[in-house]
């Protein structure tokens, strides 16, 4: 099942309201059908689709599969005086579901709302409405958040969590800590902007929910920066209270960076590469959390047990008693 359109748009701009179509549907039960449909503004608002008559002179119309995973509209179009030649908006578009003569909503993700171009039918030359060089700053814009805030913040997060005191001490673990913030910072909010410049040029349509965790992801990884220098002295009263704050914007603020980016997978809709990797990616992180964190509790355990504490103390004992006949013989030696 599903359906395929492809028409002319003789306003200023491409996009589905105005649209001309042409339109191709396959059932489920193997029949299929093919009519002409007009675009208003109450498609667009989710009332029915129904064929209807359109401005466009069209013959020799026909649909066909030739193969399961393709379908082919053909047909023989006559422009009206009123489109300009030298610049014509065509619209094309696919959907899974339809019932008779019915399309339903296409998938809204970013390559469904872009389906459009300018097409100078003198030359030949093609205007993609910038959709086609947005593609590639989407996928700077992903490449940047994911390595940014989703890798280099997990690890100065681990790097903190399991090399400051316990389990290792770690003379270096600040400077790599903060190391890996900044950079991750950087990256990610080097990633943001561009999505932010990305949401102000997609004219007629937007993610509010994306922007939205953006903007917070934004917000409170800034505020974390600042810790490098607002951070109190390990003497101060409300130090604790402090570390207690750090922590836990610093855990929340991965959660969220994890659901938007795998919120902004599923807006690019590209392949399952993307998401794979990420999983990937979490996997591995969450991998070496889990050790270090095995690792810290025997530690922790065979610290206090009573056992460890009585050799302890016999080791101490044993040293004391040491460092008296190494004194004892010192002195032996210089009578």
């Amino acid at each position: 099942m599903g359906w395929l359109a492809w028409g002319l748009n003789p306003g200023k701009h491409a996009g589905m309201v105005g649209t001309q179509a042409l339109i191709g549907i396959k059932l489920s039960n193997g029949t299929s059908s093919h009519d002409t449909y007009s675009i208003t503004d109450s498609t667009k608002l989710g009332c029915k689709l129904l064929p209807s008559k359109i401005d466009l002179e069209v013959g020799d119309f026909s649909f066909s599969f030739p193969e399961a995973e393709f379908a082919v509209i053909q047909a023989t179009i006559v422009l009206p005086r009123e489109y300009n030649d030298s610049s014509t908006n065509v619209v094309w578009q696919v959907g899974n579901v339809a019932a008779e003569k019915q399309p339903f909503m296409h998938p809204k993700n970013i390559w469904h709302l872009s389906c459009k171009e300018t097409i100078n039918l003198i030359s030949g030359s093609v205007r993609g409405d910038g959709a086609h060089k947005l593609q590639k700053l989407r996928k700077v814009h992903g490449i940047l958040n994911i390595v940014g805030w989703g890798s280099f913040l997990p690890v100065g997060a681990i790097i903190a969590r399991y090399f400051r005191r316990f389990p290792v001490e770690w003379s270096q673990w600040f400077r790599l800590h903060v190391s890996c913030q900044i950079l991750g910072y950087l990256l990610g909010t080097s990633g943001w902007i561009i999505g932010l410049w990305l949401g102000n040029a997609s004219k007629y349509y937007g993610y509010h929910t994306h922007r939205v965790l953006g903007i917070i992801i934004f917000t409170f990884t800034t505020l974390q920066m600042f810790a490098l220098r607002l951070k109190p002295k390990r003497n101060d009263d409300y130090r604790v209270y402090w570390n207690m704050y750090h922590h836990f914007l610093g855990y929340s603020l991965l959660a969220i960076i994890s659901v938007n980016i795998f919120h902004g997978i599923s807006i690019l809709n590209a392949d399952h590469t993307w998401k794979w990797a990420y999983i990937g990616l979490l996997c591995l992180l969450g991998s070496i959390a889990v050790v270090l964190e095995i690792y810290t509790w025997i530690k922790f355990w065979k610290r206090e047990s009573p056992g460890i504490h009585k050799t302890q103390d016999q080791d101490q004992k044993d040293l004391q008693r040491g460092n008296k006949n190494d004194s004892g013989a010192s002195t032996a030696s210089h009578s």
